[in-house]
């Protein structure tokens, strides 16, 4: 019979402690460690200082991890502790206006704000059965999206586009003119220049007052990049079961992808799809699904995809566009063109538009989509001087309306355009295309 503290110490790992063996990398290799996956060890280095690192796999006797630093000053034999079994974060409504980084310490300059509950960064999914249907709009305050690709609460929407085509910036307008309760900004991989003029340019005072900004920039290392995905959709969750209804804004979800190939390839996992290992495919739904609608809130996900050499049909753009509920598509022709946002409505699709606008919206909507493909057909005919008007009564309408429609879709970053504005904005254009008849 075992004694009762021999049972207390294999249920509860409270001291368990290993050695360094080797180091090959990024990672550290610990014997006589059995600390679970997830779990945060505590490193001292030669200088005295602690230094944090995340377990991510495991090699024979070895246990593997990954430092939340530089491994300056591990040597072989250096005493690893166990300080954390189950990864969690401590949450509450002194969070909103704060911006934090992927363990949860305050970047901004304010004095650490008192958070009641704790909470953990694994959540079990919902049942789908739980999940009531997605039957109101959300207005995002930009004309190109409410008009042609209405969002609904609680909804998943990706938004691909290559590097510098606006889509930081369309990012920042959504979360300054959406009609949610809150927004959680979670910023992975950004440039450290890029944070503080997305905060300050694009988020600006009145979307932070409503915000909580998670930061991970490119130089953090990959698990903290990851840590910080799972605590802002933490950290949405809890606003989302507090009745509110959340828009999670997470740039990038390629970020994401890239920063668990490191991990996975450090840990020994072999390459797959373009080097990627398998768990890439395997965590974006796990982490995507937790978006959604509950019965006591809602969270509407916009997630980027950093479009690599504009290929929307690469790994991971893909995966992701088969699990979200539709995507904006932003085109580097556009925005050569000086057209904000860069939308290109025509290679874009909100797969719940139909259920959550009525009639007459989609009736519109549907009808200057074929207007505009349409012109684009017939545009090399135009550009020359080839077509002649009268031709094709549906090129002339297009031609006639180019102008109205191009106006329509563009928008300063600084406008908001109020939802029922815009519907009616796309209804005159409907009827200025004869789509229906003029009560």
């Amino acid at each position: 019979m075992l004694a009762l503290d021999e049972h207390v110490r294999r249920i509860l790992p409270v001291g368990l402690t290993g050695r360094v063996t080797r180091i090959v990398g990024l990672t550290v290799a610990v014997a006589g460690f059995p600390a679970p996956l997830g779990a945060i060890a505590k490193l001292e280095t030669e200088q005295g200082t602690i230094l944090e690192a995340e377990v991510v796999g495991f090699s024979g006797e070895e246990t593997l991890l990954l430092s939340y630093g530089e491994l300056n000053g591990i040597r072989r034999g250096t005493r690893a502790v166990l300080g954390q079994s189950v990864q969690g974060a401590r949450v509450g409504e002194a969070l909103l206006g704060r911006i934090i980084n992927g363990r949860g310490k305050y970047l901004d300059e304010k004095p650490p704000a008192i958070l009641p509950r704790h909470i953990s960064l694994q959540a079990p999914s919902t049942s789908p059965m739980q999940r009531p249907r997605i039957d109101r709009s959300l207005a995002t305050g930009v004309r190109a999206i409410d008009g042609f690709l209405t969002c609904g609460r609680g909804q998943r929407l990706g938004i691909f586009a290559g590097s510098g085509v606006g889509k930081s910036t369309l990012l920042g307008q959504i979360a300054r003119c959406t009609e949610a309760d809150v927004n959680v900004v979670v910023l992975i991989g950004e440039r450290g220049r890029e944070v503080r003029e997305f905060i300050e340019r694009d988020l600006g005072p009145s979307g932070l007052a409503k915000s909580v900004v998670i930061v991970a920039t490119g130089d953090d290392p990959a698990v903290l990049r990851i840590r910080a995905a799972y605590l802002g959709t933490a950290i949405a969750e809890y606003f989302r079961d507090t009745g509110r209804n959340v828009l999670l804004v997470m740039d990038s979800v390629t970020r994401f992808a890239l920063a668990q190939r490191e991990i996975g390839l450090a840990a020994g996992e072999p390459p797959a799809t373009r080097g990627y290992p398998p768990s890439v495919f395997s965590l974006l739904p796990r982490l995507l699904e937790r978006s959604g609608r509950t019965n006591s809130g809602s969270i509407t996900g916009f997630y980027t995809v950093l479009v690599e050499g504009d290929d929307l049909n690469e790994p991971i753009s893909d995966a992701v566009r088969g699990i979200l509920d539709g995507h904006i598509v932003l085109s580097r022709k556009l925005a050569q063109q000086g057209h904000f946002p860069a939308i290109d409505i025509l290679a874009s699709i909100s797969r719940l538009m139909t259920d959550i606008t009525p009639c007459e919206h989609r009736q519109a909507a549907l009808g200057i989509r074929k207007l505009l493909a349409t012109y684009q057909q017939a545009e090399d005919l135009i550009a020359i001087g080839a077509y002649q008007s009268g031709t094709n009564p549906a090129v002339d309408t297009a031609i006639r309306l180019q102008s109205p429609i191009r106006q329509f879709l563009q928008q300063l970053s600084t406008d908001q355009a109020p939802f029922t504005e815009t519907v009616s904005q796309l209804n005159v254009l409907g009827r200025e295309a004869g789509l229906f008849n003029v009560d």
